[in-house]
This record gives structure tokens, sequence and C-alpha cells, in this order.
């Protein structure tokens, strides 16, 4: 067990990125690949097919990501922050784009189903988040908050209220991490806000495991979180299997 910074934000977080791999160690890396399998009620509601151990790269230092062998096999898909999503095909030929991604949203259509580039969008920023995190909160410009603890059986989870730049893709500005008493994210509260202002939603994060020296959990399920701070059991909104992750150094 860690030492406790109760009420120190900069202190838990330190504690907590050298839990995860240390800051060294991520400042040494280009890149995460992963292996994930993804599923759930949010991909019936938006006509998505569920993924069955695709490929990704989260980049390290910079909010981009890259889907490989999607759509389909051979093309490339990537996300650049909120500026663009593309897909490439075989040849590396541009064959979609959209520019200022997030805005597409916001039409009516979204409400009941998303083409690829919305999924490249909302599947590209969330699972560069959920990879890079906590070393996230090493880029500038976050806001954070100690707020009481949550007593979960016979333990007690620091909670931090983070407050993002707006440079960074994620669901909401504003989200609560957990943090158990060593220091792992079990679990984080936010507003998938691309789904609707009304949807909240409670992450819980599980089975750590040690991948290239990077502590992760291989097992993320979300689920609604209506009133107070106890999800609802059902239904399973996400479903993320990380089956493998693989950090890429920087070239010298």
């Amino acid at each position: 067990m860690v030492a406790m910074n109760t009420y120190d934000p900069e202190g838990l977080i330190q504690e907590v990125i050298d839990v995860h791999g240390g800051e060294a160690l991520w400042n040494s890396l280009d890149a995460l690949d992963a292996v994930i399998t993804a599923s759930g009620f949010l991909f019936k509601a938006k006509r998505r097919p569920a993924l069955h151990r695709v490929r990704m790269r989260a980049f390290a230092h910079e909010p981009r990501f890259t889907f490989f062998d999607f759509p389909r096999e051979g093309f490339t898909s990537e996300l650049r922050g909120n500026d663009e999503v593309n897909i490439r095909d075989p040849q590396g030929n541009v064959v979609a784009t959209r520019n200022n991604p997030r805005a597409a949203f916001t039409r009516i259509s979204r409400q009941f189903a998303w083409d690829d580039l919305d999924f490249i969008y909302f599947g590209g920023y969330a699972t560069w988040n959920y990879l890079t995190a906590p070393f996230l909160f090493l880029h500038k410009g976050f806001e954070f908050e100690m707020l009481e603890p949550l007593q979960v059986s016979h333990a007690s989870w620091s909670r931090l209220k983070v407050k993002f730049p707006r440079d960074i893709p994620t669901h909401s500005q504003t989200q609560i991490f957990y943090f158990d008493e060593h220091r792992y994210l079990r679990r984080l509260d936010y507003t998938a806000r691309v789904v609707g202002p009304w949807a909240h939603a409670a992450h819980l994060c599980e089975d750590y495991r040690d991948f290239g020296g990077i502590k992760a959990p291989a097992k993320r399920r979300v689920y609604p979180l209506l009133i107070g701070s106890r999800p609802l059991p059902w239904p399973t909104l996400v479903s993320l299997d990380i089956h493998d992750i693989r950090p890429v150094l920087r070239q010298p």
C-alpha cells in the first residue's frame, strides 16, 4: 500500500502515476499498441457492429488515435484531436474525412445511428482517454480538486474531480476519478455529451495487469449513473476487454 495523500491533489496524482508505471517510462514512449474487443448497448443503440480483437494505437503525448483494419480489413482510421477524423484505404489514400467531427453529433440523425466517421471520433477519443489515463494528467491545463472519499465495502476510494483543458477531446470537461488504497484507477464518472446531456455514466475498471511496465485494467464496463453514486447494474452501455497493450518506445 502506498502513502496516503488524502487532501493533496498533486501528491495523489504523483502516487497514481508512479503506481501505473511512472513518469520516466511514460516519457520514453511514443504510443501504446492495444488489441481490444468492444460491445454493449451503446453499439446497438447507434447501429454499430461490435469490435472483436481490433488493433489500435493510442499516441502517448498528443490526442491522436488509430484503428487498424477498420472499418474493414486493410483500411486505417485515425482521430486527430477535435480537428479531424479520416479513413485511408490499403494504399494510404484518404477515402473519407470530416473536420470538426464533434459538431456532427448535434444533428438529430445522430440520436438514431452513427456512421463510420462518427464512431471513429467517439471510439477514438474515448479509448485514447482510457488507455492514456492517468498519464494524460501530465498535459498542461488540467485542474484538480479532492472530494470526500467513497466508502466501498471495507475500503475507501479517493475521489478526484478533474477539469479537462479544452484541447483534449473527452466525454465531458468535468469528470470524477476514483483510486483505491493502492492508487489504482478503479472508476471514473462522466457525461458522454456526444451521446446526450443525459448520458451520465460510471466506468468501472477491473483486472489490473502489467503490460510491459504499464499497469492497466484489462476489463472495463460502463453503466448508467442516474442518481447518487451507485450505478445501475443494467444495461452494460459499453464492455471493453483489453487483450494486450504493448508500449512503443520513442525512436532516438
